[in-house]
């Protein structure tokens, strides 16, 4: 409960120091630049902006464990099914230990077939949440390394990563509309004020779709940083779980495997998977020989 209030507190805050810095900002603008921006209509693109795309994330966070179970021909792990396979008995009673735990609702398990190394976690809280893992997954490591695994997906929920995510996405969508737009009219009214495009009301609209572009783009990478800061604590707190060998030996299975390219989605915010990028810094997730790392590191601290 704690560690909701404070996370329910910082997004209050963060949400008061962004009207205020975009006050500012817009202040500054009209002051030292000449953009002429009606308070009224920036107060009200704010709001419409935060309503929109708050509610919509709300909305996505909600029906997330629908939407999994819909995209992924998954199959549910129960106390009897655990019974026909000792990995997916491995899978179930991690998953129940750590709920048990830590006090909380027993997460959903399933299982999908998918012909690579992948698991992931997701849910509208720690008491409505799921965790599944790839048949591929299962096949592939020993069951100390499925057991790290679930634990590193555990932690996800344990840390409450999906509303964290959902919230910093809520903000960064926030800036893209109000800002692309703020932009689109300043730039489509001085263009129309010098007579050089003539294009009217279309320019406006072009304008906002390139900002959006453009700003969506620059929003990504504070997306993936704080996605790979949040791999960096799973994998800690896995290892608090099972310990830290568990999940080094994890991380080298699945680095054997780090040129298989993994199905990227929305539903499965905690996915393992890979992709070749053109830069480290759009990666979802650290490189695994960082991870390694970081887990040898914190092994040698403690």
């Amino acid at each position: 409960m704690t560690k909701t209030l404070r996370r329910w507190g910082l997004f209050i805050v963060t949400n008061i120091a962004i009207i205020v810095m975009i006050s500012i900002v817009l202040r500054v603008l009209e002051a030292y630049f000449g953009v002429q921006i009606s308070t009224g209509w920036y107060s009200g693109l704010l709001v419409f902006a935060a309503i929109f795309w708050f509610a919509g994330a709300l909305i996505n966070l909600q029906i997330s464990r629908w939407l999994a179970k819909r995209a992924y021909k998954i199959a549910l792990i129960d106390q009897n099914i655990a019974t026909t396979d000792p990995k997916l008995a491995i899978v179930y009673n991690t998953v129940a230990k750590i709920a048990t735990q830590e006090w909380i609702t027993m997460p959903e398990v399933w299982y999908y077939q998918q012909k690579s190394p992948n698991a992931f976690a997701t849910g509208p809280s720690r008491n409505k949440s799921l965790v599944a893992v790839s048949t591929w997954l299962m096949s592939a490591m020993t069951e100390n390394e499925i057991a790290a695994v679930v634990a590193h997906e555990m932690t996800h929920i344990m840390n409450g990563d999906m509303v964290t995510m959902t919230l910093l996405q809520w903000i960064m969508n926030t800036f893209i509309i109000f800002f692309s737009r703020v932009a689109a009219q300043a730039v489509s009214a001085a263009s129309r004020d010098s007579g050089r495009w003539g294009l009217g009301w279309m320019s406006y609209f072009l304008l906002v779709i390139v900002f959006d572009v453009v700003l969506g783009f620059l929003a990504s990478f504070i997306l993936m940083a704080y996605s790979r800061k949040r791999e960096f604590r799973a994998d800690a707190g896995a290892a608090g779980y099972v310990g830290s060998n568990h999940m080094i030996d994890a991380l080298r299975k699945l680095g054997d495997f780090k040129n298989t390219k993994a199905k990227q989605d929305g539903f499965a915010i905690m996915k393992i998977s890979w992709g070749k990028t053109w830069m480290n810094l759009m990666r979802s997730h650290p490189p695994i020989e960082k991870r390694i790392e970081a887990l040898q590191n914190l092994q040698y601290s403690s």
